[in-house]
């Protein structure tokens, strides 16, 4: 057992408040947190325990990334300097760029490639103090790729001290080989596909793209009911763009999130209150794109709905690899409170991956933490390209 003292500890312990305890003290028995406190409270039976002095360091759950596409092939940085000289966006797809360009590239490139690159991703995303990230297909669109895809996001935490959850994203678009025929597509590639790698045990859950440049609601319900089946939860992209009933059908599934929600109506809050559904807020892609419509922050507030934050690294509409900076941008662009903000890379994160063992500080939990250099915790939100992190606590092990 080890006992870290001299700690400001943001519980998270609920919702309302960072449960700040100053001169605090946490023990760690294995993986677990066993005991947290005020340090003159420990009780003597820890007096032999190994004892980290943190020197008034302010320590927080890990944060977790729960949407992100970091395993992809090639970039589109090209396409990003074609659009700010003026080439639209569609002339840019016709010419073989967008995501038809990032399903060539991830089809040619090894599974050695692949990992090579995620894991450039994954330090960077560690090195700010993440321990969990959710991984997503959706590049491949054919089973070898989807298959390839999942495969290396496994490998990760064999190769990095990170937890990755695997989410099967075959309902992201359709290939060029099957424009037009989308049915086609979601019967014939998607949920054979699907099926595979839940046979290979390659998945943890099931996400689609909802939305007028993707699939239909009748074609995801296909996709989920598949997944019903198989006894996996789903989480849906929903309502980015517009309002195609994406959200209501999230809700309608009991579904661990939907994500992106732009375009949200009050009546689809309730839903997803009901539903016990997290929203899960993405601003780097609502930066990178430019987007005018905020996610309904006040709605999901009043009625209930946990919000999420998180990267939704990927490499069209959102080359971003700092939660720190997802932070500051929820506060800054959608005035979300640091209190929220911390508790979307944390406590709702893990909710929104369906995960109650991680993202407060209380017994019981996980012991994943950030040891941060700060004074208080709205520093994590208020400071612009900025790392203050001093260590990562992985499963108790500093």
């Amino acid at each position: 057992m080890k006992t870290l003292t001299n700690a400001q500890i943001v519980t998270l312990k609920d919702n309302d408040s960072f449960g700040l305890i100053s001169h605090g003290a946490i023990v760690i028995e294995e993986d677990k947190i066993a005991w947290v406190g005020q340090a003159s409270d420990l009780a003597e039976r820890y007096n032999g325990n190994e004892e980290y002095d943190l020197k008034g360091r302010l320590v927080t759950p890990a944060l977790i990334d729960c949407h992100s596409h970091i395993v992809f092939g090639g970039n589109r940085a090209a396409e990003f300097e074609q659009r700010l000289n003026g080439v639209s966006y569609e002339d840019i797809s016709k010419a073989g760029g967008g995501i038809v360009s990032t399903v060539t590239a991830t089809r040619s490139a090894t599974h050695k490639a692949l990992l090579a690159d995620a894991l450039t991703r994954v330090d960077a995303m560690m090195a700010e103090g993440v321990s969990t990230i959710e991984v997503k297909s959706g590049y491949g669109l054919d089973q070898e790729t989807e298959l390839k895809m999942l495969r290396v996001a496994r490998q990760i935490p064999h190769l990095r001290s990170v937890d990755i959850t695997t989410t099967f994203l075959g309902a992201h678009a359709t290939p060029a080989e099957f424009h037009g025929q989308s049915d086609a597509y979601i019967d014939d590639i998607c949920i054979p596909t699907l099926r595979a790698a839940h046979a290979e045990g390659l998945v943890d859950a099931v996400d689609g793209f909802c939305e007028g440049i993707a699939f239909n609601t009748t074609q995801i319900g296909r996709v989920f009911d598949v997944a019903v089946e198989l006894g996996l939860p789903v989480k849906l992209h929903a309502e980015q763009l517009s309002n195609i009933g994406g959200t209501q059908l999230a809700a309608r599934y009991g579904a661990l999130s939907a994500d992106h929600v732009e375009y949200v109506t009050d009546v689809d809050a309730v839903a997803l209150a009901e539903a016990g559904t997290v929203a899960v807020v993405l601003p780097g892609a609502f930066y990178t794109l430019r987007e005018k419509q905020s996610p309904p922050i006040e709605a999901f507030r009043s009625h209930g709905v946990p919000i999420a934050l998180a990267t939704d690294c990927n490499p069209g509409s959102s080359p971003l690899a700092s939660t720190l900076l997802v932070m500051n941008m929820a506060c800054t662009l959608f005035r979300m409170t640091p209190l929220e903000a911390l508790l979307g890379v944390t406590a709702h994160a893990a909710q929104a991956l369906g995960m109650s063992d991680r993202g407060r500080i209380c017994v019981g939990q996980r012991a994943d933490f950030c040891i941060w250099n700060a004074d208080h915790p709205a520093e994590l939100a208020y400071r612009i390209g900025f790392n203050p992190l001093h260590t990562r606590v992985f499963k108790g092990a500093l």
